[in-house]
């Protein structure tokens, strides 16, 4: 009977934890512009950032008063615009993404949430390629959403750009609930979790990671 009554709990308890994560995820509701960029990412099959994340990816922009900021990972703009909502007026983001239809989609949405064209920098190309050209020490968040197995060099980049007290964001850093179960073993789980373990072990960095979405990997350099 023990057994039996903890498994009813524990389900009970993951039951919540579910209601909860969708609680959360739908909190700040989008608007019209932002569901459009959405359904724009679905047509060129991107994968947007989910609500939760964006929502928290304003919130860092805000906290940081992140008025130079780096994407990696433009998709149709969904993050972008919510990167550009929680940066000052005067806040330049510069996004980076190799599919130059991708940038189109994103310019799209800039232009419909009434963005100046100063506000963005669009540059298309290969993130390792455009990343070193970029100044050290002068940005206040970066955020990658790039591909998983090259997310360690966007990372170790992303460090030199930033300012002390700058902000790291890095999506999918639970990667569909696989990072956290070792029995998974696949390449792309094996990098992200590698990923984790490394920011949480570097001296430059006060890291955290957050539930929201498919897991937020944040950190502050120190």
């Amino acid at each position: 009977m023990g057994g039996s009554t903890r498994t009813a709990r524990e389900a009970a308890i993951s039951t919540d934890k579910a209601s909860s994560w969708v609680y959360c995820e739908e909190f700040v509701p989008e608007d019209d512009v932002l569901l459009r960029a959405r359904e724009r990412a679905g047509q060129l099959g991107c994968t947007p950032v989910p609500t939760g994340t964006g929502a928290a990816l304003s919130v860092l922009a805000a906290t940081a008063g992140a008025r130079a900021v780096v994407e990696v990972g433009t998709g149709a703009g969904v993050s972008s615009l919510y990167l550009l909502r929680g940066m000052p007026e005067d806040g330049v983001l510069t996004t980076i993404d190799l599919e130059v239809e991708h940038q189109r989609a994103a310019k799209e949405a800039f232009t419909e949430a009434g963005l100046r064209p100063a506000r963005t920098r669009t540059i298309s190309g290969r993130a390792l390629d455009v990343l070193p050209r970029l100044t050290d020490g002068v940005y206040d968040l970066v955020f990658v959403d790039g591909d998983k197995e090259s997310a360690a060099a966007y990372v170790e980049q992303a460090v030199r750009l930033l300012r002390s007290g700058g902000v790291l964001a890095v999506a999918g850093a639970l990667w569909h609930d696989r990072v956290a179960d070792p029995a998974r073993r696949d390449e792309t789980t094996t990098a992200v979790r590698e990923l984790g373990r490394t920011v949480r072990a570097d001296e430059r960095l006060l890291p955290a990671l957050l539930p929201t979405g498919d897991g937020l990997l944040v950190a502050v350099k120190r």
